[in-house]
């Protein structure tokens, strides 16, 4: 019995392991807050370098559409798009398969 005592006393002053008290988990907290607000500052700071909406100014006319022409079998395949303002795209399409044509 005695033994047991002395067993169970001896368990309880144990060191506790490192990041475990109270004083470190306040330090973890603050170092994790530390590190999304500099998270947020460089996020925020690519978004202004790197805008996230291309510019298709120079690829779509605006407008609807006024005709499409499909050139299949020939040297150059493909699709053009001729659109209400006079101006026209082509789409080179090239085959995928029996039947299958893919332009873009």
């Amino acid at each position: 019995m005695a033994a047991f005592l002395l067993l169970s006393g001896c368990r309880g002053s144990q060191p506790e392991a490192p990041g475990s008290g109270p004083a470190m988990s306040y330090a973890t907290a603050g170092a994790i807050e530390r590190l999304e607000l500099r998270l947020d500052q460089l996020e925020q700071r690519l978004k202004e370098l790197n805008p996230s909406t291309p510019d298709t100014a120079d690829k779509v006319p605006p407008g609807p559409i006024r005709s499409l022409t499909l050139r299949i079998g020939t040297d150059d395949d493909r699709l053009r798009l001729y659109w209400a303002d006079g101006q026209r795209s082509d789409l080179l399409c090239s085959q995928e398969g029996q039947g299958v044509w893919a332009c873009g």
